[in-house]
């Protein structure tokens, strides 16, 4: 396993522990303790807690190292309003500008999805969930918006984790979206694929929002 795999699979797992309320904001993360915790080196741990840093979920200090930060909820929507104007954009470029192909991806990507949620697998829906807006994202064929898209969603990455799949039956209410999206974009509407990712992104925003309520 590479190094930027196990800083990965570190990151995700506080971070899910961290929106989970595992942990108290203000707490210590220690780099050794954590280190001894997944059987790593401090290398991977620090990676990790530098990403965490970047999503604004753990605070660093000289001399003091890593903590774990307080959530501002006025930050978090206004990120998540952010994303979603951008994700709406990028739908509805989407369905008038994906190739063929490219609307077939997407298409199997809801379909592997939707199968996931069938089995209730969080874990797989959640990739799955990454790897289909990211194709959306693609499929714009704007390379300055599918950054943006990419850098926003790396900020609220916590925020999108199995964690938030879990809870008022969201699983099935996301994938029932995507399929309102898939069907705008196939159709090449524009404004139906905006409509469509608006709506929910909106969704996805409160979902989160009432979660670390």
């Amino acid at each position: 396993m590479s190094s930027k795999t196990l800083s990965q699979t570190i990151s995700e797992q506080l971070a899910e522990e961290i929106v989970m309320h595992k942990f108290r904001p203000g707490e210590r993360l220690d780099e050794q303790s954590i280190a001894l915790r997944f059987n790593v080196s401090r290398s991977p741990v620090r990676d990790a807690l530098q990403h965490l840093a970047s999503t604004k979920l753990v605070e660093y200090l000289p001399r003091r190292g890593f903590s774990v930060a307080e959530v501002d909820s006025s930050e978090l929507r206004g990120l998540f309003e952010a994303a979603g104007e951008v994700e709406a954009l990028c739908a509805k470029l989407c369905a008038l500008r994906a190739a063929l192909s490219e609307q077939k991806q997407i298409e199997y990507l809801h379909l592997q999805a939707m199968d996931a949620k069938n089995r209730g697998d969080e874990n797989a829906y959640a990739q799955l969930n990454e790897e289909f807006h990211a194709q959306i994202h693609a499929g714009a064929h704007n390379r300055t918006l599918e950054e943006i898209a990419r850098t926003l969603r790396q900020r609220l990455a916590p925020f999108r984790s199995k964690v938030f799949f879990v809870t008022e039956n969201r699983l099935a209410h996301s994938n029932d979206e995507h399929a309102k999206i898939v069907d705008a974009i196939m159709a090449r509407d524009g404004a139906a694929a905006e409509r469509a990712m608006t709506e929910h992104a909106a969704n996805s925003t409160m979902n989160a929002l009432r979660h670390l309520r």
